[in-house]
């Protein structure tokens, strides 16, 4: 069983010119004909770099910043970031989009074909295993994961792509008709763009998050400029070399790499018709006012999940529990930041097979890795304050990961889980330090009996980032009063529940 309560909404986009040719297997067995770079190849002595595109042209920068490589420490890539003096031509970019958009209803309609194609072929591109392993070696030394996980947005990115296809993108642009009070009158809705729009997005899912919400943007007919975390924005610097080679009119996105300053001037003079935001609760306040309501925000969630009173297959919500809270070292928006566990489940060895699948986990093939985030520091500190309050205990890791030589800037923890009495986590004086969202490798346990739903609930209540939650449970009673009762932007309910599902309702693996 699986309901949406709410979810994102953003279009915008533009096309012109159709493409003519698709990708040649008899080239050489080292290049793709759109990168720049080759994903294995990148290292101190061989840094790569990303470039900016603006009004059509890839562009650099008069300052290059460098990256450190998260494994290693070594700079290992250089990136061309757009300084305060330099944003006129995005700016002068945005302000060549009218506000009724590149395309729209009446005005080149074949736009949305011309979509419907570049979809088509680059879909065929990702579906090509050559390619394939390209985006998911690129994600992977950027944004460090097990090679399955980052395969696996490579392959939601493209199951994306393929649904808009042929007429699909036009078919999203379906408008409706309504009868009038008398005869001739009607009245007829459309989906219209904004015009010029901006995107910016996180680190953590560095293709599958800025590749679909730039192209539903460009579907609809808004003028994007997109910037992309810098940490992992040669990512999506390479994607949108792949859309030129598959038809994507090289003046309908603008790509910028810059600090968060840059990026806020660029807004306020640009003055965008609309503003995709995804990433911190902070920034995304600042951005609502500075930009007066222009914008949509998908930002922090610190997700829980309850487990109901009936006990089934231990063995499969213990994996599922290490998959949301551990997977990708936890770095997921929607990874599972508290569990509570209802008093039936303790008498099961439910965490004792989340601490050996946790102790699984191991640095040599990503399923943990650095924390891009937080400091190893940071974390550790965290965890003691926690085990201050009274009743709490560590249930596993609590330590930093051995032999490694992740740079000091980020964090390096062994995955970790701290019990934390129901009780305790209600007080005013311990609410906010247990829900502090953590973005690595953490989480909460607690565990409620049966008389102690509502105390759960009330728990509930007083978040405020409401992003995703899983309630697993067959129990048709159970599951209507907590899903009565809480509000996400996705809620999963069911035995397979989790907090971390994807657009194409795929199960993560690994």
């Amino acid at each position: 069983m699986y309901r949406v309560v709410a979810s994102r909404a953003f279009r915008a986009g533009a096309p012109q010119k159709a493409f003519g040719c698709w990708f040649n297997l008899s080239r050489s067995a080292h290049t793709l004909p759109f990168a720049t770079l080759e994903a294995d190849e990148i290292s101190g002595s061989k840094p790569g770099e990303v470039y900016n595109l603006v009004q059509g042209k890839w562009t650099g920068s008069s300052n290059w910043s460098t990256l450190l490589d998260p494994l290693n420490g070594e700079q290992f890539i250089r990136i061309a970031e757009v300084g305060e003096k330099e944003i006129q031509p995005y700016v002068e970019s945005l302000s060549k989009c009218p506000k009724h958009g590149l395309h729209n209803p009446f005005k080149s309609p074949e736009r949305y074909l011309l979509y419907g194609d570049i979809s088509t072929k680059a879909a065929h591109m990702l579906s090509l295993p050559k390619v394939s392993n390209f985006f998911t070696r690129l994600i992977q030394r950027v944004s460090p994961k097990s090679y399955q996980q980052a395969l696996s947005e490579v392959q939601v990115t493209q199951k994306f792509l393929e649904n808009f296809c042929g007429d699909q993108v036009r078919f999203l642009a379906r408008s409706f008709a309504v009868p009038g009070n008398h005869l001739g009158q009607q009245s007829h809705g459309y989906r219209w763009p904004y015009g010029p729009v901006a995107i910016i997005t996180p680190f953590n899912f560095p293709l599958e998050i800025p590749l679909l919400q730039l192209m539903g943007a460009l579907y609809m007919g808004n003028k994007p400029i997109l910037k992309v975390d810098s940490k992992v924005s040669i990512v999506m610097e390479q994607m949108i070399r792949l859309l030129h080679y598959c038809g994507l009119p090289v003046e309908d996105v603008d790509f910028i790499n810059s600090d968060g300053k840059t990026m806020n001037k660029l807004l306020m003079e640009a003055n965008p018709r609309m503003t995709l935001f995804t990433g911190s609760s902070r920034v995304a306040e600042k951005l609502a006012v500075d930009l007066k309501g222009r914008v949509k925000l998908e930002d922090a969630g610190f997700d829980w999940k309850i487990l109901g009173p009936d006990v089934n297959e231990v063995d499969y919500v213990s994996w599922v529990c290490d998959q949301d809270a551990y997977a990708c070292s936890g770095q997921k928006c929607s990874a599972q930041s508290v569990l509570f566990m209802h008093e039936n489940w303790s008498s099961t060895s439910l965490l004792s097979k989340m601490k050996d699948l946790a102790d699984r986990r191991k640095l040599e093939d990503l399923t943990v890795g650095p924390v891009l985030t937080f400091t190893t520091e940071a974390m550790l500190e965290h965890m003691n304050k926690l085990l201050k309050v009274p009743g709490s205990k560590l249930l596993f890791g609590g330590e930093e990961l051995k032999n490694h030589s992740i740079p000091s800037i980020y964090g390096a923890l062994k995955p970790t889980a701290v019990f934390v009495p129901l009780e305790e986590i209600l007080k005013d004086g311990n609410y906010e330090l247990v829900t502090r969202e953590i973005f690595g490798p953490f989480q909460i346990v607690t565990e409620y009996k049966q008389d102690q739903l509502p105390l759960v609930l009330n728990a509930l209540e007083r978040m405020h980032a409401h992003l995703t939650a899983a309630v697993v449970s067959n129990d048709p009673l159970f599951l209507q009063e907590v899903i009565g009762n809480t509000v996400n932007g996705t809620t999963y309910a069911g035995l397979r529940a989790r907090t971390t599902g994807a657009p194409q309702n795929h199960w993560w693996v690994k």
